[in-house]
């Protein structure tokens, strides 16, 4: 099944419905959460802590081995590994979010801190479960599609929980309040759980099965990375996940500021990103699958990895013109559609990397070194923007992408960019 018809099977809806509780709790900490702090008159320095709150994201491989390998009594028994860590740690977050939401920053800092940590524990903790449970449903040939429509369904995720519950919050809807807000936004759980109610355990459990190591720290711990390591080209793998997007993210991450030079306003930029920017990224993410399918994974990783690349360049000359919205909607729409194309390309590349034996590690492994590419080696892109001036620092942004494609190039030359590895053995 291809075209847009495959986007509509069981399995793909099930994929954006996990997208949408995969999406909610993040939004819900960052964007939300300082605006609400904001909102009861929190310092700016204060709020700024708020950042910490992405670390387990970035550590989430470290206790992914458990949600592989540790059963949990009697739910693993009824729902399989799978599902039975989801519905377990959905109940925990459901309770984490509402008890944040009941908290009083204002009064009580301390104890709004630690159910907003313990919030991005579990959220982190359900992204590992959802990403391996998405792979395991998915056949070979429905992966991208599965992989867009989730793409779909944490954007969708995001708006909820950023615009749905300060609009909850303010009293338009349920009687309003923070607390109430939190609470209802905290049943976008639900999607999932229904999903994987429908779907079933997916082939997590029949492949462990087969897969048997002696001892449980070995085959808990050892076994994932072991066998990950040992395949041809890990390394120079794990090296292209960790700069692939390393252009980008740095060129990213310097927009607002730039924005903010150029003296435009905050309608001419509410329009641009949100209306222009949304849209195009989803209508990039909705061409992504037939792009993997009639490319090849190689081929449409390096095509978009190339476009995103030169999207630099209309930064730089954006920067050159000035305050320009044409040029500014020029820009940021071009990029949020190859975005959505090459996040998704990425995310299914990752996908298939992932052992079906140790898919929790694995894709928590993969997706780590994604995020401490975009997180911690980027960081240096306020200085290098006070270096160079806007022009030349989108440059500089256009060429730091080049290495990435080098990895990506030498890997498909030596045949490490197949179309998935999703063995058992």
């Amino acid at each position: 099944m291809t075209g847009i018809r495959a986007y509509f099977g069981p399995r793909p809806l099930a994929s954006f419905a996990l997208g949408v509780s995969s999406g909610f709790p993040l939004t819900l900490l960052l964007s939300t959460m300082t605006y609400w702090l904001a909102k009861v008159g929190i310092d700016k320095k204060t709020i700024g802590f708020a950042i910490g709150l992405t670390t387990p994201y970035t550590l989430k491989f470290l206790w992914a081995p458990l949600i592989d390998k540790l059963r949990l009594p009697g739910l693993t028994r009824l729902f399989g590994q799978r599902r039975a860590w989801l519905f377990f740690v959905q109940a925990l977050l459901v309770a984490a979010i509402w008890h944040l939401g009941a908290s009083d920053p204002a009064q009580h800092l301390g104890r709004f801190a630690f159910w907003a940590l313990a919030t991005a524990f579990l959220s982190a903790t359900q992204d590992i479960i959802i990403d391996a449970y998405r792979i395991e449903i998915l056949p070979g040939p429905e992966l991208p599609y599965g992989t867009a429509m989730n793409q779909f369904g944490y954007r969708f995720g995001n708006l909820l929980a950023g615009a749905g519950t300060v609009w909850l919050a303010s009293g338009e809807g349920f009687g309003g309040g923070w607390a109430k807000a939190y609470a209802m936004t905290a049943l976008l759980v639900l999607p999932a759980t229904i999903a994987a109610l429908l779907i079933g355990p997916g082939m997590h459990d029949a492949v462990v099965r087969r897969v048997r190591e002696r001892g449980w720290f070995r085959s808990t711990v050892i076994a994932p990375f072991r066998e990950f390591l040992s395949r041809r080209g890990a390394l120079l793998i794990l090296l292209f996940v960790l700069i692939y997007k390393l252009g980008d993210a740095m060129g990213q991450s310097m927009l607002n500021p730039m924005i903010v030079d150029l003296h435009f306003t905050d309608k001419e930029y509410i329009a641009v990103s949100k209306f222009i920017g949304f849209g195009s990224l989803m209508a990039g993410i909705a061409l992504s699958a037939p792009l993997i399918s009639r490319l090849g994974m190689g081929r449409a990783l390096f095509a978009t990895g190339v476009l995103m690349m030169l999207t630099n360049l209309l930064f730089s000359l954006l920067a050159v013109i000035g305050h320009s919205t044409v040029m500014l909607a020029l820009a940021v729409g071009t990029e949020n559609f190859l975005s959505g194309l090459a996040l998704t390309a990425f995310a299914t590349y990752l996908s298939g990397l992932s052992n079906l034996a140790y898919t929790a590690t694995q894709y928590a492994l993969l997706s780590s070194f994604a995020a401490v590419g975009r997180t911690f080696l980027a960081a240096p892109a306020g200085i290098a923007a006070e270096a160079f001036g806007w022009p030349l620092f989108y440059v500089f942004t256009t060429l730091v992408a080049l290495p990435g494609l080098i990895v990506l190039w030498i890997m498909w030359q030596r045949g490490f960019v197949g179309e998935a590895v999703r063995t058992a053995t």
